[in-house]
């Protein structure tokens, strides 16, 4: 049984009728024409109590937000939305890994688009950002409130008309010309994030594949930090998806977390 609030979103209704299966993931519906940021909203309603896997969709973010605080630009046409998760300390590690997984998965699948992810976890096609993926946690002690999933996903966007983010960003239509709705796209990384979800309550480990998409493997790069900055070559992930850089003296030091970029020497 799923639980539908303020839905008036075709995208919702026709994710339903294409056959969404999930267990966990969509077991409520949240539909906002405009919101703040469906993150605020996805928190209000953890805080609440709400169901694990109520999903919080919106047309319209006056004030999206991605990693480090930083706004999130979309617009008509785009795919805003968040999860919320109740997982157990095992399982929290790899929230955004099987979330991007999920995002990746269903790219491919309705596009003829080759996705990659830049560690940790934004999502890039041909060079350009073209989703954006923000996991907030509320722990208290050794106990886990909530862990909440945003996904912004640039399906209509036209960069073109915005200079500011041209250079760095793109979307589905500016690259593909799969006609992708953006209800097939939704039910889609729902589907799949519910079956990696469930997977990973069974004790699946998701890194071997996530491994296989992310783009600065091998690469020399940088990573920073809190005002602290790692360089060297990116030469693996450890068990849970850590970063491991090589440093110019042979060191190896593990990054947790971080804004990376490529360091072309």
């Amino acid at each position: 049984m799923r639980i539908l609030n303020n839905v008036g979103s075709n995208i919702i209704a026709e994710a339903l009728k294409n056959g969404l299966y999930s267990t966990v993931v969509g077991s409520r519906f949240i539909y906002h024409k405009r919101l703040t940021s469906t993150m605020d909203e996805a928190v209000s309603e953890a805080r609440k109590g709400t169901i694990e896997g109520t999903v919080v969709l919106t047309d319209e973010q006056t004030a999206g937000r991605g990693r480090f605080e930083r706004q999130w630009f979309s617009g008509p046409g785009d795919l805003m939305f968040s999860v919320v998760f109740y997982p157990t300390s095992k399982e929290l590690p790899f929230i955004s890994v099987v979330t991007a997984l999920a995002i990746v998965r269903t790219i491919e699948r309705e596009t003829e688009l080759l996705p990659n992810i830049k560690w940790p976890n934004d999502i890039f096609v041909n060079g350009k950002k073209i989703c954006g993926l923000l996991v907030e946690n509320m722990t208290k002690g050794n106990s886990i409130g909530y862990s909440i999933v945003g996904i912004g996903l640039n399906v209509g966007l036209n960069v073109k008309l915005h200079p500011e983010i041209s250079d760095i960003a793109t979307s589905i239509t500016m690259e593909s010309n799969a006609d992708a709705s953006l209800a097939s796209l939704f039910r889609g990384i729902l589907q799949e994030l519910d079956n990696l979800y469930l997977a990973l309550k069974d004790g699946y480990s998701p890194i071997e594949e996530w491994k296989q998409y992310l783009s600065m493997l091998g690469q020399n790069v940088e990573i920073s930090f809190n005002d602290e900055i790692v360089s060297g070559l990116a030469d693996g992930v450890d068990k849970f998806g850590h970063l491991i850089v090589r440093t110019s003296n042979d060191k190896t030091v593990t990054v947790m977390a971080g804004e990376a970029t490529f360091n072309h020497m």
